[in-house]
């Protein structure tokens, strides 16, 4: 069906656009696993997702399309605890498997992912994402409630756990232990609501602070992989301007230190050597997983990654502050080719 006739549908349905209008459609670029769109309301722009059964990725990667819905519901609890962070669900259609939310326009809510790129790199802007990312986290923490209304640990595993961790695994079987250890151990904790896609691709740099986006893998589970998982990107991004390696390690700390300063739900300690170990499995992950990132093109690059996270995954009494140190110093003292 052509995706221009079922968005039309969908908001026809929801009472959001009247039978004879025809309003203006531009399908958005990123992200791969869904589409999304903006739609020229007479009431102004608004975003449409929706969600796709097959990836787009080069590897043949499903999921269960209901996982909008997911999204859908993470939004509004976020929205509850940090409303100017989070866009608002304008409207749901179950049918049609998509939701109606906030569009930010571009020029005033760039993409961090673009500004860290261009070498734009705003560190106390990092440290509000970690806070941001926190105060959702303690919200949930043991809560019963939550837990039982984000059960989606099946979907966690076929969108996080499988594609990134498991053929991380398979491609270093030297290290499939460890990786297998730390998903495991991801996969059977209960402590609060993941995100469980924050990187920079999903945030907006704001006037007033970080917008979250792409929640579809929200899940009631283990903070320390959002956290391990924004980090992750940091440290990538070292790899893929490293002009810039000083400010994306100076941003590391300090989304770390400003998480790590509202985390009062577990001993801390024990909250950072976890996520430092997650840093670990995910930089194997996003060069041999199956959705590595796509900036790191070159052999000498991809090496690199893996052969310092097949290190760190070796390492014990391992934390963030250890991996912030090792990764700049490495960074300075390779040769870019």
């Amino acid at each position: 069906m052509d995706k221009t006739a079922d968005i039309l549908q969908a908001l026809r349905s929801l009472e959001m656009l009247s039978a004879d209008a025809n309003p203006t459609i531009t399908h958005l670029p990123g992200g791969v696993s869904g589409n999304v769109f903006r739609v020229d309301l007479p009431c102004g722009p608004v975003c449409v997702k929706q969600a796709l059964a097959r990836l787009k990725v080069v590897a043949d990667w499903r999921a269960p399309i209901e996982r909008v819905h997911n999204e859908a519901a993470w939004l509004r609890f976020a929205g509850g605890i940090a409303a100017e962070n989070v866009p608002q669900v304008l409207a749901e259609d179950r049918t049609a498997h998509l939701f109606v939310m906030t569009y930010f326009e571009p020029v005033h809510f760039p993409c961090w992912k673009a500004l860290l790129r261009d070498g734009t790199v705003d560190v106390q802007f990092a440290a509000s994402v970690g806070k941001v990312a926190a105060q959702i986290h303690r919200a949930s923490a043991h809560s019963k409630v939550v837990e039982s209304a984000f059960a989606t640990c099946d979907l966690f595993m076929a969108l996080r756990i499988d594609p990134y961790l498991h053929r991380a695994a398979e491609a270093n079987p030297r290290y499939a232990d460890s990786i297998k250890r730390i998903a495991n151990d991801l996969g059977a904790a209960r402590v609060a609501l993941m995100h469980g896609d924050l990187s920079p691709k999903n945030i907006l740099a704001g006037p007033k602070g970080p917008i979250l986006l792409d929640a579809e893998t929200a899940c009631y589970g283990d903070p320390a992989f959002d956290l391990a998982f924004c980090l992750t990107h940091l440290l990538l991004k070292c790899v893929w301007r490293p002009v810039h390696a000083q400010a994306y390690c100076e941003s590391f700390a300090a989304l770390k230190d400003a998480y790590l300063a509202v985390a009062d739900w577990e001993d801390i300690e024990s909250l950072d050597k976890r996520a430092a170990k997650l840093v670990a499995a995910l930089l194997l992950a996003r060069v041999d997983g199956k959705s590595p990132v796509e900036y790191l093109t070159s052999d000498s690059d991809r090496d690199f990654v893996r052969m310092t996270a097949c290190e760190y995954l070796l390492r014990s009494d391992f934390t963030l502050a250890t991996v912030r140190r090792d990764w700049e110093a490495r960074i300075g003292t390779r040769e870019i080719s």
